[in-house]
């Protein structure tokens, strides 16, 4: 597939997974037509060589492996993870509201976005409702508007004569709120917002209970540049390291590899990771141990297995913008469709060691593709990934990589078209290796 049509696959993959919700729904369905079974963590499972599994915690991570054909404790688990989740609004439990009749919703911020880009844009809801179904259970139901249903419309400049020199500062608790109707005097805020829930849904609104609702941008992913050598959608972060990752693992060649395959896609990594499906959860632990045990009998072999694992966490890096020399350090400029940039940081902000940057190095070389490596400014504080969570709680070598990304926790972020194809091409290297 050429380089063009794999970032086409991804527009086209992000376009359809507006929450992380949504995007887990996406990634299930591609599994299904190669024959991936999807595994019930509280039935007892019954792994074979070669058999190729997936497993969902919580509606928003998953966990795909084929079972290697050669044995783990001579190869080991060789894990790409990513993140489902990206910066945004989430709307509030009680968000719809009245102001001067027109009704609001109000939201909180998720994670760390830049909020001025969530102004003037068309947005609209996607995520899960939870409801009580006709027999009295709790069940789930994945929930997407596809109109234009809200929006953040900007303060005139005549009434902030400012902006153009201090920026666009919102307070999140006032100036958020995002505007969905007008009311008559006889609506009730709450009463329509339910109505409104009930009509996409089918379910009737005394019977939904709760939600998970994202605010996303209606627009669709696009090419640009004269060339139309770049690609800008929203969820880029990370939602192409995601999808990089399952292609690569659904490769022909890959799957028949005798190695013990594994890609983690977790939720909550925007917000630090901590919980039942997140990358400091026990999701991963807990699955590579059952797939172990399907081969070894002893939890030293289980040990023994892990120290000959190698996970690459791939999270997007920052690309050089030319506009903003003084951002970057001079001698590490991560330059868009220039490849996959390696991440170093002294502090262990990224998971990479001089041993797992060279490992990872060398399948770029294995694969014909060229990387970067990337160090942050020492005078601005260095974000982080996965991959420091996940290699200290399993003890595995770790490196950190991604692709160059402009505008990163913007609403409509940007990268090269070549890129995407590179780190494809070195994952498939990694798996099949």
């Amino acid at each position: 597939m050429s380089a063009t049509a794999q970032a086409q696959n991804l527009l086209d993959f992000i376009d359809a997974s507006p929450s992380p919700w949504h995007t887990v729904k996406s990634i299930a369905a591609q599994l299904e037509q190669f024959q991936f079974v999807r595994l019930d963590e509280s039935a007892k499972w019954q792994l074979q060589p070669g058999g190729r599994y997936y497993v969902i915690r919580g509606d928003s991570s998953i966990i795909v492996f084929v079972q290697g054909q050669k044995p783990l404790l001579e190869t080991g688990f060789k894990i790409v993870g990513a993140h489902t989740d990206s910066p945004g609004l989430r709307v509030r439990p009680n968000g719809a509201s009245c102001m001067d009749g027109f009704l609001r919703l109000g939201v909180e911020v998720y994670g760390g976005p830049i909020l001025a880009t969530f102004a003037d844009r068309d947005l609209s809801l996607a995520g899960r409702v939870s409801y009580k179904d006709e027999q009295g259970a709790i069940a789930s139901l994945l929930v997407k508007f596809d109109q234009s249903l809200l929006r953040l419309p900007n303060l005139a400049i005549h009434m902030n004569r400012g902006v153009n020199d201090e920026g666009l500062k919102l307070h999140k608790q006032n100036e958020l709120p995002l505007i969905l109707t007008r009311l008559t005097e006889e609506q009730l805020p709450q009463a329509y917002f339910s109505a409104l829930l009930q009509q996409q849904t089918g379910i009737e609104a005394e019977r939904i209970l709760s939600w998970d609702l994202n605010v996303y941008d209606t627009q669709k992913g696009i090419f640009w540049g004269a060339e139309g050598e770049f690609y800008a959608d929203s969820q880029l972060d990370n939602l192409a390291s995601c999808h990089a990752g399952i292609q690569a693992l659904l490769d022909d060649e890959v799957l028949q590899a005798d190695s013990t395959l594994v890609c983690a896609l977790f939720d909550h990594e925007e917000i630090g990771s901590e919980s039942t499906k997140g990358a400091d959860g026990s999701f991963l632990p807990d699955v590579l141990q059952r797939i172990a045990l399907a081969t070894v009998t002893e939890r030293e072999d289980f040990a023994r297995s892990l120290a000959k694992s190698f996970l690459i966490s791939a999270d997007m890096a920052h690309a050089y913008q030319p506009n903003f020399p003084n951002a970057y350090d001079a001698e590490h400029k991560a330059i868009v469709n220039k490849g996959p940039v390696i991440k170093v940081n002294a502090s262990h902000r990224y998971s990479s060691d001089s041993i797992s940057v060279a490992m990872f190095a060398d399948w770029c070389v294995q694969a014909g593709v060229p990387y970067q490596k990337y160090s942050h400014r020492s005078d601005l504080a260095c974000g982080s990934t996965i991959g420091p969570i996940t290699s200290a709680k399993l003890g595995i070598r770790s490196v950190d990589v991604g692709n160059p990304l402009w505008a990163m926790h913007s609403i409509r972020e940007s990268a090269g078209v070549l890129d995407h194809n590179y780190m494809i091409t070195v994952l498939k290297r990694f798996f099949a290796g």
